[in-house]
């Protein structure tokens, strides 16, 4: 292995590792992996490397620990370390400069960013290096012109105009080096480094007119679905498209910069805020708004801002970015499409969000969570057909904590695959003991489509329970088939083939149902909650309940009404030909030893009587909707 081009890349999780090894793979280095500290360690000892990628936060040796290990071997100009922390905090990056970090870069790493800041530092080592060599030439012509004066002269001229040119060439890679370093590649616009530059010198030298300051923190709207469908090179055309909107929008004394991904700032120096920063987000929001024509296609996307004011408590870069990219999430939150103000209680909220995501990463999933069931009945054998396997977490502080606040936090964090492989296993095991009639519905993540072996993972489940797999039901959403088409459609396929059926959650809610019904043929699909609701007050969901029941018959796919809770609302979708109801009418979600006495409960049982909230273990307050 060339050390000279060979980087470490030390991060305890896999994923972060391999994106960062393939990508520069492709740019031309030899790359190493160490899951740990310690296994760096070992690798250093016996390869010769040109830099580390270090992980600050790993189990066992963390990385300020591995780094002064290093540093008792190797001077930062021998091995150059740069360290990968997901914490930008000053007092952070200062403990590992002063331990003998050469640089540090952010997660979610910019690969931008960071190829720009392994360059400048192994140009650095290759400059001294050169340096030394020269000046070790230099010593030895000067020994030789001693003896040799007249026989040197011509070689020595020589040499001094390589050694110039070298310096020349040197001089410019630096310059470009520190462009990459400060630039978006892609745009050309500012990246991160510049613009906390830039508010930096913005806040010191306008110390008097503080109040003068804003930040904007715009988010693209709709980017990632175009990006994934059309493209990586449409995306980056359209990003293209944007920044020079952008451009356009601003004054020539406002700073943008684009921070990586479909995510921009803006520094804004203005009298009259935040008026003046509110006029920027709302031209803002209008301009990007509008379509545009990329590559034979038009495109529209939306942009969700954040805005941050200085004050008495957030005066700093670091302050002013991050309260503005709070209220970018609660822009988002409120509808997207739109601009918020930082106000306290947003940082209470993503203070409250950490924890929330501290106590799932810690929690037994034996002991803090377990597996409810909520009925399907079919209407025509009044009888229980199918039962949902629903996720249910006891927080130890929190008592239950809803699905909706804890399944989207778990598929950003990556422990969806563990918590969904153990419901499969839960599920199917529970469903053993109920009549052969009856199947088990299982949700499945968008996220665990994207793990290898998602049907290997329920053929194990299959065969540890002993369940037969046409008992099985998976349950999808839509934008199972918004991404990675082809390849979710494969598992699909292989999932039927298997022998569990296959169901279409949350139906009507997607951009293009009637085209996922076409790309798979469904055993089953679920009418969302929200039509269900509204067909007692709006004519236009009971003619979409009737198309899709209508639509169901003609593919030979059962319908089910979820969220079915008022006896009016079950009779109309009888009316309308629906096979299946479930909802709170019939039954809320129950831990697994109250089911068979609600199966035998509504076997034949007359459903507009429905079970009463007394007859089940959780108060009212905790039977939360699926």
């Amino acid at each position: 292995m060339d050390s000279r081009s060979s980087i470490l890349i030390v991060d305890d999780l896999f994923h972060n590792r391999s994106i960062l090894a393939r990508r520069f793979a492709r740019s031309g280095f030899h790359t190493a992996e160490a899951e740990s500290g310690q296994r760096a360690l070992e690798l250093i000892d016996n390869q010769k490397f040109a830099l580390v990628l270090l992980d600050v936060t790993m189990p066992g040796l963390d990385g300020l620990q591995v780094l002064k290990r290093i540093r008792q071997k190797f001077d930062p100009l021998t091995l150059p370390v740069i360290m990968v922390t997901a914490r930008a905090e000053g007092a952070d990056i200062a403990e590992a400069l002063k331990a003998g970090a050469n640089d540090y870069v952010t997660k979610p790493v910019d690969f931008t960013v960071a190829l720009a800041r392994v360059t400048a530092q192994l140009e650095r080592k290759k400059v001294k290096d050169e340096l030394d060599g020269a000046n070790d030439a230099l010593s030895a012509m000067n020994q030789a012109l001693e003896e040799r004066i007249a026989e040197r002269t011509v070689e020595l001229t020589r040499a001094n105009d390589e050694l110039k040119k070298q310096i020349a060439e040197r001089e410019h890679s630096q310059a470009e080096t520190h462009y990459l370093a400060h630039h978006d590649v892609l745009t050309g616009l500012a990246n991160r480094v510049m613009l906390g530059q830039h508010l930096e010198e913005a806040l010191s030298t306008r110390r008097q007119d503080w109040e003068d300051v804003a930040v904007l923190f715009v988010d693209l709207d709709g980017f990632k679905s175009i990006n994934d469908s059309l493209g990586h090179s449409t995306g980056d055309a359209l990003l293209k498209c944007v920044a020079r909107r952008l451009e356009q929008s601003v004054r020539d004394t406002d700073k943008i910069a684009r921070l990586g991904g479909d995510e921009f700032a803006i520094v804004q120096i203005e009298k009259g805020q935040p008026t003046a920063a509110a006029t920027l987000a709302g031209r803002i929001i209008g301009v990007i708004g509008s379509p545009y024509m990329v590559d034979g296609n038009e495109l529209s996307v939306g942009a969700s801002i954040g805005i941050a004011t200085v004050s008495e408590t957030k005066n700093s870069p670091e302050d002013l970015l991050k309260s503005a990219d709070l209220a970018m999430y609660d822009a988002k939150a409120g509808g997207r499409g739109t601009y918020r103000f930082f106000e306290p209680e947003m940082e209470v909220r993503a203070q409250a969000r950490r924890l929330m995501e501290a106590s799932l990463r810690t929690a037994n999933i034996d002991d803090a969570f377990e597996v409810y069931y909520q009925p399907l009945f079919d209407l025509q054998k009044k009888e229980v057909t199918c039962l949902e396997a629903l996720l249910r977490w006891h927080h130890p502080d929190k008592g239950f904590v809803p699905p909706a606040d804890f399944i989207p936090l778990a598929e950003e964090i990556g422990m969806i695959a563990t918590l969904g492989e153990w419901v499969l296993r839960q599920a199917c095991l529970t469903a053993t003991s109920w009549p052969e009639n009856i199947r088990i519905a299982v949700n499945l993540s968008p996220i665990q489509f994207k793990y290898a072996g998602l049907p290997d993972t329920v053929r194990k489940a299959l065969t540890v329970s002993g369940l037969s797999p046409r008992r099985l039901e998976l349950e999808i959403t839509e934008s199972v088939l918004l991404e990675r088409t082809e390849a979710n459609l494969k598992i699909l396929y292989e999932l039927r083939g298997l022998g569990a059926t296959i169901s279409l959650d949350d139906f009507g809610t997607g951009y293009s149902s009637l085209s996922y019904l076409r790309a798979f043929r469904f055993d089953k699909v679920k009418i969302d909650r929200a039509f269900i609701g509204d067909l007692t007050r709006t004519s236009d969901s009971m003619a979409i309940v009737r198309a899709i029941t209508e639509l169901g018959r003609n593919l030979g796919m059962i319908t089910v009404a979820e969220g079915v809770e008022k006896l009016e609302q079950l009779r109309l979708v009888e009316a309308e030909g629906c096979s299946q109801v479930q909802g709170y009418l019939l039954s809320p979600p129950l831990p697994a030893e109250d089911i068979p006495a609600l199966i035998r409960r509504l076997q034949g049982a007359d459903y507009g009587a429905p079970l009463q909230t007394g007859d089940h273990r959780l108060p009212r307050r905790h039977l939360r909707r699926a």
